[in-house]
């Protein structure tokens, strides 16, 4: 979405969980990944809706913009051999000339608003030394619905519901993955009305930001604190108006652990690590490079910083 504190929010939700610590496939944490926001495919033994309801004022013609984020799995399968007469092979990893390619599930971001949702099923071929990299995906179905329902002339409820039907008759959750809405967040805008905090609403408003039904959702104000226009519908429970902390060198996709630690146990992986970490994908290899080039005062910020100081009083 960008580099505006909404889209820098926005962004570290939607990959929250993409790669956890230590960064490796061979990881035990991450043989099992995308646990946020997953819009499941019906057949599949999960949910296949998520729904915010969150509370607008404003007169009645007040605009609304709404975009549904999430990403969707990729399969980067390698092939060995690409000589004439040979038929390429599927390998879980390729040598050669010391570069190493591996399979893996990559994503890659899908932006939807209200309507159907169709996205077709592709694949893109790209070749390298001895062989080739095939990223394919699987085709989406499904819905994304916007209703408003008034309440009085200056109030309005928003509802929008994401709904997955793609058809699906697969096994196992690894598979079901490919055809899942992962890390599905809904942002919502109102161009000339304002937004109503779910979390701490005005006293006059509680029974109707009470009466708001969010599945699978967590609808916060997101933005400068003074700043009402813009929401964000996370699967994580979030404060109003979060903010990243200005000392983090980068998403590390794991908000479960602290920045610093996470730096320092990079730095202190062996180089075999280091290059599993760098081939298993993208995103992990530049995680890899931003650490590595970090100096002594980015090690000095990641201890920390006291945002307020407020006055000691005696009694």
């Amino acid at each position: 979405m960008g580099a505006d504190p909404v889209g820098r929010i926005a962004d570290a939700v939607l990959y929250e969980g993409y790669l956890l610590w230590p960064y490796r496939k061979s990881a035990l944490k991450n043989q099992q990944r995308f646990t946020f926001g997953g819009v499941h495919p019906p057949a599949w033994d999960d949910s296949s809706v998520v729904q915010t309801q969150v509370l607008l004022e404003g007169g009645r013609d007040a605009r609304v913009e709404v975009r549904v984020r999430f990403l969707q799995l990729l399969r980067r399968q390698v092939y060995s051999g690409s000589c004439a007469g040979s038929a390429p092979e599927p390998v879980e990893e390729l040598e050669l000339g010391g570069q190493r390619w591996v399979s893996w599930e990559e994503a890659t971001e899908r932006e939807v608003s209200p309507g159907p949702i169709d996205v077709p099923g592709g694949e893109e071929r790209e070749e390298i030394p001895g062989g080739a990299i095939v990223r394919s995906w699987r085709a989406l179905h499904g819905s994304v619905e916007l209703s408003r329902e008034p309440l009085r002339s200056d109030l309005s409820r928003v509802t929008v519901r994401v709904e997955n039907t793609s058809g699906w008759s697969g096994s196992t959750r690894e598979d079901a993955l490919r055809q899942t809405f992962c890390s599905t967040h809904v942002v919502l805008g109102a161009g000339d009305g304002a937004w109503v905090s779910l979390t701490d609403p005005p006293c006059g408003l509680r029974a109707q930001a009470a009466a708001c039904e969010n599945i699978g959702l967590w609808p916060v104000l997101v933005g400068e604190p003074s700043q009402t226009r813009t929401m964000l519908a996370s699967p994580i429970i979030l404060p109003d108006h979060p903010r990243i902390a200005p000392e983090s060198p980068g998403d590390l996709f794991d908000s479960s652990e602290i920045d610093q630690m996470l730096v320092l146990n990079i730095l202190a992986m062996t180089d075999e690590e280091r290059r599993e970490m760098r081939d298993c994908d993208p995103r992990a290899r530049e995680i890899l490079e931003r650490t590595e080039a970090l100096g002594p005062e980015d090690m000095m910020r990641l201890n920390g910083a006291v945002r307020e100081l407020g006055l000691a009083r005696s009694r």
